[in-house]
């Protein structure tokens, strides 16, 4: 006799029909990524169904866009997507690293599964070789904070690092020296909002600089002046227009042309009265989210201010945090309000285009990266791959320790995994030597993706390691073994992360023996 417990079209999975289910998602969606990892990884083009020529397309190797660009109906693939985020909101890198490394985990743990070992033994041991790995990274990370010239040649290396698998590698010395001054602007924040990104097509991508200050993407208004010294800046939320009633729903009926000119005046001179209230506070820059119509504009020009209607809301919010001001809404209380400050605002043209410009701000840390380049699609990617570099640069700051990278850091936790798993007793060692496994296979990938002989470069690398060369790594331009200090340069915060969230993931997905999945909504006529 049988129990329906489930309503009808609900469908599950269980035992060993559900764990086989999860990892062979998370490892199909490890495929997928992982020949865009390293300096010699592909590109993933990325269209959107109901794209209508260049719109909906991505041209990438950004492994957060890529998984969170693609419908995925898989329970253990959603996972592997959400850690790859978090990676990307934490670090801002290692996106790619961390879904490939919880694929290959789960791919040794299938292993284990068909040799009848039970997945709280092999989670145990994996937790052991994590607690190894982590410690063996920690004790080769070093910090040279102290020391200024070497402090900024890593911050450089690891910008050199993470550009080079992206599009900006062919100029990835240009991008490092942009993103490096960007970040140490800052002074040790990790707020980004400071560092603003423009994108212009035209020229090429070598033509892109780093500009002090703020860019607003705006004009100035008519018969305004061109150049403020010693800005006083008044930013502002407001309705500068005149021809509108601002009760909803009001009708006026007027009898004759001369009511109705009475009217208009009675607006106009409520637009003066609110002009002479913003120009009293001793301002001379006026920047407002709303438009600002041509009486208004007059009356601004009248009063020698520079005013700039159309700032949209990140514009204002980010150039009030910019210039030390707040946004204001109404003037009827001007001590209240708080004004911005730059030294200088000034109009300059980018490629076709006449923007606005606040130099030596106030905050002094604004700074702007103009890019240029030939398609929509190239300025997208190359915005990715500023935002990656600048992100973990600034997470560099805060936890000063680096690592090394080219399949370096990996070899260095495999090998202490494999030391620690000769003294554990049982079955756990068995788990704690194929997570050793899974971490050499991020070498491997790296050489396998330059078209490189990858059983000979891991072996020589493995050995080189084991022979107390602790800081071999791979050269996939040379496709040779060697030491790496000051060639290929990681944060230690990012290569913690990828360990500790992949692992996290495998073993959420190594715990699941169900998978209840509700009936499907009928549709109704």
């Amino acid at each position: 006799m049988s129990t329906q417990l489930f309503n009808e079209g609900a469908t599950e999975e269980r035992a060993e029909n559900a764990r086989l289910s999860n990892i062979i998602g998370a490892i199909a969606v490890g495929d997928l990524v992982k020949s865009t990892l390293g300096p010699k990884g592909m590109d993933k083009i990325l269209q959107s169904a109901s794209s209508r020529g260049g719109d909906g397309l991505i041209v990438t190797n950004d492994g957060a866009t890529i998984l969170k660009s693609i419908p995925l109906d898989n329970a253990a693939a959603k996972v592997l997507v959400n850690i790859s985020k978090v990676q990307d909101d934490e670090v801002g890198d290692g996106t790619t690293s961390v879904c490939v490394l919880a694929a290959e985990i789960l791919r040794q743990a299938e292993q284990l599964l068909d040799q009848r070992m039970h997945p709280q033994t092999i989670i145990d041991g994996f937790r052991l070789a994590v607690a190894s790995a982590r410690s063996a990274l920690e004790s080769s990370a070093v910090s040279h904070k102290d020391d200024e010239a070497q402090w900024r040649e890593d911050l450089l290396s690891i910008a050199r690092t993470t550009l080079s698998s992206k599009v900006l590698a062919a100029d990835k010395h240009k991008f490092a020296e942009v993103c490096v001054d960007a970040v140490l602007r800052l002074k040790g924040s990790t707020n980004l909002d400071r560092i603003q990104i423009i994108k212009k097509a035209g020229g090429k991508v070598s033509d892109s600089y780093l500009s002090d200050g703020f860019i607003l993407n705006k004009k100035i208004g008519v018969n305004q002046p061109r150049l403020v010294k010693g800005a006083r800046i008044l930013v502002a939320n407001t309705p500068m227009d005149t021809d509108k009633v601002k009760v909803f729903g009001a009708k006026i009926k007027v009898s004759d042309t001369a009511q109705l000119a009475d009217l208009e005046r009675a607006e106009r001179e409520k637009m003066r009265a609110k002009v002479q209230k913003i120009a009293a506070m001793g301002i001379n820059v006026f920047v407002n989210r709303q438009l600002i119509y041509n009486w208004p504009e007059q009356l601004f020009a009248d009063a020698g201010i520079m005013a700039i209607e159309h700032a949209d809301f990140d514009g204002v919010e980010r150039l009030a945090l910019v210039t030390g001001g707040e946004i204001a809404s109404s003037f009827d209380s001007p001590e209240l309000l708080k004004l911005g400050a730059c030294d200088t605002v000034e109009e300059i043209i980018i490629g076709e285009d006449r923007m606005v410009k606040f130099g030596g701000a106030a905050a002094g840390q604004a700074c702007t990266v103009v890019l240029r380049g030939g398609t929509g699609q190239m300025l997208d990617e190359a915005e990715r791959s500023i935002h990656d570099a600048i992100a973990v640069l600034s997470q560099t700051i805060a936890e000063p320790r680096i690592v090394y990278g080219g399949g370096c850091s990996e070899m260095l936790m495999s090998k202490a995994v494999d030391d620690a798993a000769k003294l554990v007793p049982g079955k756990k060692s068995i788990a704690m030597e194929a997570f050793a496994k899974a971490l050499r296979q991020m070498p491997t990938i790296l050489a396998d993706n330059a078209g490189l002989d990858s059983a000979d470069l891991v072996a020589r690398l493995r050995a080189a390691h084991y022979d107390g060369k602790s800081t071999s790594g791979l050269d996939l331009f040379e496709g040779d073994v060697v030491d790496v200090v000051g060639k290929v340069t990681e944060s230690f915060k990012l290569k913690r992360q990828v360990l500790l969230s992949a692992a996290e993931a495998a073993e959420m997905i190594l715990r699941v023996d169900d998978i209840i999945r509700c009936a499907p909504r009928q549709r109704r006529n």
